[in-house]
């Protein structure tokens, strides 16, 4: 009996997929696989790790098949269906069956001059490669297209050493998976990262002088110079061979196909992105996947067909979480937003409340798997806690999808780990899950750890040391910058999780201005521009008021820069006064007048002491026992400045009847008529936790001296992004414990603990002075690169109750009277 023959045109990541299922279920066919690119298949979901410093034989997915002949670089040219053969430059190869897998291509929007040297799109190695050449010794490059491809590609440019510009001619960030609130959340992530973005934006035509570029746009009198521009504005299915040969596409491209993955020709099969599974295209793996595992089994003799496309995923993008799954409307929504860690989620619930219809997750998608997997069901119930704070997985359900791109579930997994896999990687082999984007290993960390394995505390996959392992290697090596650190006691370029922590421990250590050299690069979010960035793209301008304490000169001068600057004004809970509305190019200017008469930051931008709130204290109230607002000043000024691996809060009562709400702070203290009681690990939020009693009735230098330890220990072993209420409930002996260690010394400790805090007080320095006085700082706060004197346009404002307010936000949040019979404003 002669042999079957099967021809395969495409060696991607589905195609790849095919011929594993293929041998597994019926290695009896001869199959040849034409491939047009000169590298066997690779992780194209993850292509941008190339920039991170993975190899492209890392990505590699190809694996000796037995019966199959791959034939790089032989692009198949023709199909031939009456002769059955496939056509290339070399040969001609006939077969019995034939699967297209050829994807899809780039697509590049209708521009004069996107043919020019310098130009690129965003789809292979190849293309990477190209990229990286050019952008050597150069500072600026343009992306068009602001969808998934596009982020990918910023977040190339920007791994490059690149100053980057995202232009996306929808209004918003990923228009086809998030609502326009979300996509301007997303927006605010990445501008904090100092990627420049413009939305409703087009190219309209390119030219080339003196080796740079020059791209016009559909918006008046806007334009970009810059050393390349990459477009990642979407991909269209590759179909050109079976147009050619009379197979049946769709009219927007594609091959169509029945649900078996059959096209027009009963003896061709289409999968993935080139596949119109009856009309539509998927642009996701995890259908293409699905679709190789139909043709596999159909070429086996089975009856498989395409179940339908669940496009729920979950990415992270340029160190953002976003996720959507379910429908994008309904009947009702229901959304969370908290603006100041940039975490924003929105649910479609039926008409009656009661049933999940879909969402969309950003910022924070831990919640994701559960969500998820209760669409079509019951609401989940505290809703609330789960948005805010994603602890959801120990009631996640079995059936819940942990890994969508290979439809893993956590069944599967907790499955895995009672037969003997204990990490990772073993359940990588195992399952698969992880071995797609890879947004899933943080969950399978979770479900090891659920399943009674020992999870390792590892910052991230470049270092195999816990944060508090770092601390300590920076500090007894005297290590200043990163590149070293990883260099010595890591792998790889690092990532958006492990360089935040490490510039974070670097200004704990007193490792210089955090916009110096290679620092400024690793910062999180608002620390690029020392201000937190607000909804419409501005910044807040918070200066430091110790204790809340302020002189009626200092007051004036706030007023002023207020108006003169336009900026909306807030006295906060904190017992500040925060202005908002700064443009970026007006911060320095801002801060140039604030400095000059004595302010300094605030520090609400950073994860860093905010502010040591305080009451009237003894000077004025007839309750008071002790001088609470002297002592929070003290403090205050104390702790400006400390880096920690969260923020941190304080108060100061003068008595126990608790006005300045102490006990809610990471640390409070509340006078006594014999002293100080400090408490710690209190913090507000969806969580509020009272701070617990450490000492009672003790003088103010015992009480500064053990604030000091606490602050020190805390920020040396604390884990990234770890609140001081969690570490302290983590301690093994909790307050116990911790009393031990910095009262009692019982570890020995407390002597290095002093000396860290001495120093710290010792090199304080104001941030935004040292912007100030540094020419090459001051270069960063533009909104245009390339035009630094040009407003961003898209900034507007409307007049509320005498204040300007966002654009937009007003018919929102400002019409009508929140309360019956409340009395308008004037």
């Amino acid at each position: 009996m002669s042999s079957k023959r099967l021809a395969v045109v495409g060696d991607g990541m589905v195609g790849r997929r095919f011929l594993e299922a293929i041998v597994e279920r019926d290695p009896s066919w001869e199959v040849t696989v034409l491939a047009e690119e000169p590298r066997p298949a690779y992780d194209r979901v993850r292509l941008s790790a190339f920039f991170d410093g993975v190899s492209a034989e890392e990505l590699s997915l190809a694996t000796e098949l037995p019966g199959v002949d791959v034939r790089l670089g032989e692009a198949a040219t023709a199909i031939d269906r009456a002769a059955r053969a496939v056509r290339t430059e070399r040969g001609e190869y006939p077969y019995d069956k034939l699967v297209l897998a050829t994807g899809s291509a780039a697509f590049v929007p209708p521009v004069e001059g996107a043919d020019l040297e310098g130009v690129f799109v965003y789809r292979t190695i190849e293309d990477l490669e190209a990229i990286k050449a050019r952008a050597q010794g150069r500072r600026h490059g343009v992306v068009v297209g602001g969808g998934l491809l596009g982020l990918e590609a910023a977040n190339a440019l920007r791994l490059l050493g690149l100053e980057t510009q995202i232009v996306e001619f929808a209004p918003w960030l990923m228009a086809r998976q998030l609502d326009e609130a979300g996509g301007g959340v997303l927006r605010r992530h990445i501008e904090r990262l100092g990627i420049d973005v413009a939305c409703s934006t087009g190219g309209t035509k390119i030219s080339a002088a003196s080796g740079r570029l020059r791209m016009e746009t559909n918006v008046e009198g806007l334009a970009f110079d810059t050393d390349l521009i990459v477009f990642a504005a979407g991909v269209r299915p590759r179909d050109q061979l079976a147009r050619e040969c009379g197979i049946d596409v769709g009219e927007r491209g594609g091959v169509i196909t029945d649900t078996a993955c059959q096209t027009s020709d009963p003896d061709v099969y289409a999968i993935g992105e080139v596949a119109a599974m009856e009309g539509v295209c998927y642009g996701l793996v995890a259908p293409g996947y699905t679709m190789a595992e139909v043709v596999a089994d159909r070429l086996a003799g089975g009856e498989a067909t395409f179940p339908g496309a669940d496009l729920s995923t979950k990415l992270k993008l340029l160190g953002v979480d976003v996720a959507q799954f379910g429908a994008m409307d309904g009947p009702l929504a229901t959304t969370y937003l908290d603006p100041a860690e940039g975490v924003y989620a929105k649910l479609i619930l039926s008409d009656d409340a009661r049933t999940l219809l879909g969402g969309m997750l950003v910022g924070n998608a831990e919640p994701y798997p559960l969500l998820r997997a209760s669409v079509g069901g019951p609401v989940p119930a505290q809703l609330a806690d789960l948005l805010s704070s994603g602890e959801v997985q120990a009631g996640l359900p079995d059936g819940a999808q942990v890994c969508s791109c290979n439809a893993v579930t956590k069944g599967d997994i907790m499955g895995a780990i009672h037969e003997g896999c204990t990490d990772v990687g073993a359940l990588k082999d195992c399952t698969r899950a992880g071995t797609g984007c890879g947004s899933c290993v943080p969950m399978l960390k979770q479900l090891l750890a659920e399943g009674g394995v020992e999870v390792s505390t590892s910052v991230c996959e470049h270092f195999t040391q816990s944060r508090a392992e770092l601390f300590d290697i920076v500090k007894v090596t005297g290590i200043t910058t990163f590149s070293e650190l990883i260099a010595r006691y890591g792998v790889g370029a690092g990532c958006d999780l492990c360089k935040p922590a490490v510039a974070s421990i670097l200004a704990s250590l007193g490792g210089g201005h955090i916009l110096d050299g290679e620092q400024a690069a690793l910062q999180d979010t608002n620390d690029h521009f020392l201000a937190n960035l607000q909804r419409n793209g501005t910044y807040s301008v918070v200066p430091r008021i110790p204790g809340g304490e302020i002189t009626p000169e200092k007051l004036i001068v706030i007023g002023e820069v207020a108006r003169d600057f336009g900026l909306y004004t807030k006295i906060t809970g904190g017992q500040r006064i925060d202005m908002f509305g700064a443009r970026v190019e007006d911060l320095p200017k801002i801060w140039r007048r604030l400095v000059d008469a004595g302010f300094e930051s605030g520090h609400a931008y950073g994860k860093a002491l905010r502010t040591v709130k305080s009451c009237v204290g003894t000077d004025w109230c007839r309750y008071g026992v002790q001088d609470s607002v002297k002592m929070a000043i003290d403090l205050e000024l104390r702790y400006r400045g400390l880096r920690s691996p969260h923020k941190l809060k304080s108060a100061v009562s003068g008595c126990a009847r608790e006005c300045a709400e102490a006990r809610s702070k990471d640390f409070g203290v509340i006078g006594t008529e014999n002293g100080w009681n400090l408490y710690v690990g209190g913090n507000g939020g969806f969580t509020p936790r009272h701070a617990d009693l450490l000492l009672a009735d003790v003088d103010a230098e015992t009480l500064v001296r053990t604030i000091d330890r606490f602050l020190m220990f805390y920020i040396s072993t604390a884990d990234r992004l770890q609140r001081t209420s969690k570490w302290v409930e983590s301690l093994e002996g909790g307050i116990d414990y911790l009393r031990e260690v910095i009262v009692d010394d019982r570890l020995g400790i407390c002597d290095e603990l002093d000396a860290l805090m001495a120093s710290h007080v010792e090199h304080y320095a104001d941030e935004w002075k040292g912007v100030l006085d540094d020419p090459e700082k001051l270069q960063r706060f533009v909104s245009f690169v390339n035009a630094p004197e040009t407003p961003d346009p898209s900034i507007e404002f409307e007049t509320v109750r005498g204040q300007r307010f966002p654009a937009g936000t007003t018919e929102r949040s400002h019409t009508g009277p929140v309360l019956l019979g409340t009395p308008e404003r004037k």
